[in-house]
């Protein structure tokens, strides 16, 4: 029997309360922060079963910086939340973009291969 995937499975993960994500005053101007993720988990919210993989966030600060020991918070705060990968990946944007609000930033979410597919996701703030 075939299960469809619903509008409950789509939405899932992308109202959930997480941990919020501090920032700090920049000082300087025209630099880019690279911070790279390599244990993120979260879990399918149709199957349950884990899903891994390294989230990469680039983003040019404006007035302020994301602060590291909130983020770890934060990204922890999917390991057991069900969410499709593309919803953790622009959910992630979205907070990134209120806390810090930088210039420009890209999220980019590789998950390991399942199904014996590995999939790329990645989304984009204020970069035309």
């Amino acid at each position: 029997m075939k299960r469809s995937y619903t509008a409950e499975h789509a939405g899932k993960g992308v109202k959930d309360r997480l941990p919020s994500i501090e920032a700090f005053p920049s000082f300087h101007k025209g630099y880019e922060i690279k911070i790279e993720i390599p244990e993120y988990t979260s879990v399918c919210p149709k199957t349950g079963l884990p899903d891994f993989g390294t989230i990469t966030i680039s983003y040019m600060p404006d007035k302020s910086c994301i602060e590291l020991k909130s983020l770890k918070y934060y990204i922890l705060g999917f390991r057991n939340m069900g969410i499709f990968y593309e919803n953790a990946v622009n959910r992630i944007l979205k907070d990134v973009v209120a806390a810090c609000k930088p210039k420009r930033c890209i999220v980019t979410g590789e998950f390991n291969v399942r199904g014996g597919m590995k999939t790329t996701v990645t989304a984009r703030y204020g970069i035309k």
